[in-house]
């Protein structure tokens, strides 16, 4: 019995290891603070270890977990617990990507603070529709069970967030230009 609690337990740590950044992110994207951001993957995560048999017999285990973050997520949002990016958030944003491309760093730091703090203020269904469909590249099916929602809602949503960040002023300019000044 201890061999095979054994065996789990290290099954799951590598699962943990090879998604925690891109969960991370995706937490981050989402409640626009970091502490925030860790508590919802710590939450997530242990909910996926108290049920990793199910969790890794799925077709897909880390669709799985997303779905559970997202479902804690809209939970936590629906309780009244809407978080904004903050100033004070700022220096942790360069924990989100691979890091600045080549060139003014600065400029792409400002840049992508103004694009968090845009994102931050869309509402929850639209900025989880926004981040899965842009940041983490899912196909609108995937956000879509993601989301527990239809595919039509995740492009209704995905298309109205992307509209009010295009009204964001300066937004769309900074976003064109790759973050070169």
């Amino acid at each position: 019995m201890g061999n095979r609690k054994q065996a789990r337990d290290e099954e799951f740590r590598g699962f943990v290891m090879s998604c925690w950044s891109r969960l991370m992110r995706m937490a981050y994207l989402l409640t626009g603070q970091q502490q925030a951001a860790e508590d919802l993957v710590q939450s997530s995560l242990e909910r996926a270890y108290a049920s990793w048999r199910t969790v890794s017999s799925a077709d897909d285990p880390h669709a799985y977990v997303r779905r559970i973050l997202i479902n804690l997520h809209a939970r936590r949002h629906r309780r009244g617990l809407k978080e904004f990016l903050s100033a004070r958030d700022d220096a942790s944003l360069g924990e989100l990507g691979d890091g600045p491309a080549r060139g003014d760093t600065m400029a792409q730091a400002e840049d992508r603070s103004m694009l968090l703090r845009a994102l931050a203020q869309l509402p929850t269904r639209q900025r989880e529709a926004v981040v899965l469909r842009y940041w983490e590249d899912l196909t609108e099916t995937q956000a879509a069970a993601a989301m527990g929602c239809s595919v039509g809602t995740v492009k209704s949503n995905a298309a109205k967030g992307i509209a009010k960040l295009r009204e964001v002023p300066g937004l769309m300019d900074t976003m064109m230009s790759g973050g070169r000044r």
